[in-house]
């Protein structure tokens, strides 16, 4: 099953949400009081390379498939911090 563009356009929606609650934490002025714009800009870091390698999976026809494994590993990743940054927000409000 050819899951790289199933992970590339999830990753970059959630990647969007990151920024979302980055800029929101910052016009708010609430960004001093948590972790959680740091914590939302390490998601929006796994996220981007999730994007990056499953971009490239696309382009290389899946022949690697450690592409396949570092793109589900990074997207993993990036959830659990976006979860995390959301409730680090959450628990300040």
């Amino acid at each position: 099953m050819n899951r790289h563009p199933h992970i590339l356009n999830a990753a970059t929606n959630l990647l969007g949400i990151c920024f979302v609650i980055i800029g929101g934490l910052k016009f708010t002025n609430m960004n001093a009081r948590s972790y959680s714009d740091e914590t939302a800009w390490l998601a929006a870091f796994l996220l981007f390379m999730s994007v990056m390698i499953s971009y490239f999976a696309i382009r290389n026809g899946g022949e690697r498939n450690w592409q396949l494994v570092a793109a589900d590993a990074t997207f993993i990743a990036g959830i659990f911090t976006l979860m995390t940054s959301v409730l680090i927000a959450a628990s300040v409000l």
